[in-house]
């Protein structure tokens, strides 16, 4: 059941707030397009916000923010009020953990404001500050409580989880009551309670909220979905399941048209050598003609001319057809999404039902069962894995991608990376493991510090699954966390391909649901797990 806000934290200028780019430009410093002349217009709604990473998703939030300005085009944030406000929270917020709640809910000036005016105060910027803000404890208190954080104004911010933080985020970006409220992957970090907390929280926000997510129990709770795509913002009416059968319908037909584009290519290339081998059939023929004398020199002369004439211009019909064939097929092609053709390919392995794989009180998997660690933040879900393989209860070679993935050299290329983690592997056997994991070409001479979230996941396994002898376990730690959607359904797909054995660390329930989970063990806060059925 949905808790409402505390009317106070509610955007009073929310039944007319609304999101206008007009003729909007954008390029980042190196020259690179991100937007060419986007037009876009939102209303009172909620709205996800999709696309492959390094899409620009997080720009166009930056912009309709105010946070970025265009090259060109303009950005209007409607709302009762001369200065309607935009509530912002980033995809990983960051607080100085010595500061207060206070502080990063940007209430500390207001409320000394207050307590200088309630020790005797009257000067005039102290009431300037406060405004119409007397009960800022209340609200934040209130809005706090609702979110299940510790209703401590005081408190210091490096004594949240990771979640809890990203719940303080929304509540300051609430306490400016802002007629839109925009969120980049707010699910991220957050347990099954935070989650719940957070969809009450959008379901009774009344202005306009734009929410950048993967996280499909979200983004089916939605208005309409955006999707951007190739620099264009398109707008699906309804949630992602409705958008993924528009799209789906409409690339089953793509793909209908480059094959029969594909077809019509290679007839038009059979034509042309048909019409390439009667036409020197019959050059061979009068030239015959011709030298045996059986028709007069002069009506010989003409005829070869009339030939040549009608056989050049017979050739350049037949090009110009292959030529137009050609340019449909590539047409037809453009139309083909990539995650249509791109797929991650895991090693095979072979792991029989009853090998022991992890041997442990607190944790057994035999065989290729997929064990997924449920419970809330902080309950030591990630402790456990790194207890595990601190004291080798791991029987069988085993590949484990963090939840953060860091690199000591970010400047090192993609490539360069693994051949330094894996140097008794040449460099052609690295590029063709990586070319498994989409880094083919130039992508595996692409720098690590230039990858997107879904890139970096794609390394972290590509390193992880070089081995040997291969791994027979693999160990993942909250593997969807800043992934778009597109890369999601890839790892969907390599884990389904996958037949050694899985324990996985996740909150999103849709992506455990879609690889297939065996069982679910619950973590308590002391490492203790308790086994239950998916």
């Amino acid at each position: 059941m949905s808790t409402a806000l505390p009317s106070s934290a509610q955007s009073p200028s929310s039944p007319g707030s609304s999101i206008v780019l007009s003729d909007v430009s954008f390029s980042w410093p190196d020259g690179t397009v991100v937007f060419d002349h986007l037009n876009l217009t939102l209303g009172a709604s909620t709205y996800s916000l999709i696309g492959a990473n390094g899409a620009g998703k997080s720009t166009l939030l930056g912009l309709i923010a105010q946070r970025l300005r265009p090259a060109s085009g303009s950005v209007s944030i409607a709302g009762t009020g001369p200065a309607p406000e935009v509530g912002i929270v980033p995809q990983d917020p960051q607080s100085d953990p010595g500061s207060t709640v206070s502080a990063a809910l940007g209430i500390d000036g207001i409320r000394d404001a207050i307590r200088r005016i309630e020790g005797g105060s009257v000067d005039p910027a102290d009431f300037d500050a406060v405004g119409d803000d007397w009960d800022v404890d209340e609200r934040a208190i209130g809005l706090l409580e609702q979110m299940r954080l510790p209703a401590d104004l005081d408190r210091r911010v490096g004594a949240l989880s990771g979640g809890e933080a990203t719940l303080l985020s929304i509540v300051a970006a609430l306490m400016r009551r802002p007629s839109v409220l925009l969120l980049d992957e707010p699910t991220n970090n957050l347990d099954t309670g935070s989650r719940t907390r957070l969809f009450d929280a959008i379901d009774t926000f009344a202005g306009t909220v734009v929410v950048v997510s993967h996280d499909l129990e979200l983004l089916e709770r939605v208005d309409a979905t955006l999707e951007l795509y190739r620099g264009r913002v398109r707008v699906f009416g309804g949630p992602y399941s409705h958008h993924r059968d528009i799209v789906d319908a409409e690339q089953e037909a793509a793909e209908a048209a480059v094959a029969n584009a594909a077809g019509d290519l290679r007839r038009q290339r059979r034509e042309l050598v048909d019409a390439r081998i009667k036409l020197d059939r019959r050059a061979r023929t009068a030239a015959t003609a011709e030298r045996e004398k059986r028709v007069p020199k002069i009506i010989a002369h003409k005829r070869r001319s009339e030939a040549q004439v009608s056989a050049g211009k017979l050739r350049n019909t037949h090009r110009d057809d292959v030529a137009a064939a050609a340019s449909r097929l590539d047409g037809a092609r453009e139309e083909i999404r990539d995650e249509r053709t791109a797929g991650i390919v895991v090693p095979e392995v072979e792991l029989a039902p009853r090998t022991q794989v992890v041997t442990d009180d607190r944790l057994r998997i035999d065989g290729p069962e997929r064990i997924a660690l449920v419970g809330p933040n902080g309950c030591g879900k990630s402790t456990l894995i790194a207890d595990l393989i601190a004291r080798e209860a791991i029987a069988v070679p085993y590949a484990y991608v963090p939840q953060q993935i860091v690199f000591d050299d970010p400047s090192l290329s993609v490539a360069g990376l693994v051949s330094a983690h894996h140097p008794d592997n040449g460099t052609q056997e690295v590029r063709s493991h990586l070319a498994r994991f989409l880094f083919r070409g130039a992508r595996a001479d692409r720098a690590l510090e230039e990858l997107s979230g879904g890139e970096r996941l794609r390394v972290g396994l590509a390193d992880a699954l070089l081995g040997d002898p291969i791994p027979r376990l693999l160990i993942l730690d909250e593997p969807t966390n800043n992934l778009d959607l597109d890369t999601v359904t890839q790892l969907v797909g390599a884990l389904e391909r996958w037949n050694g054995a899985l324990l996985v660390v996740s909150h999103d329930a849709g992506f455990l649901e879609r690889v297939g989970i065996d069982r679910r063990v619950a973590v308590g806060g002391s490492s203790s797990a308790q086994t239950f059925d998916p």
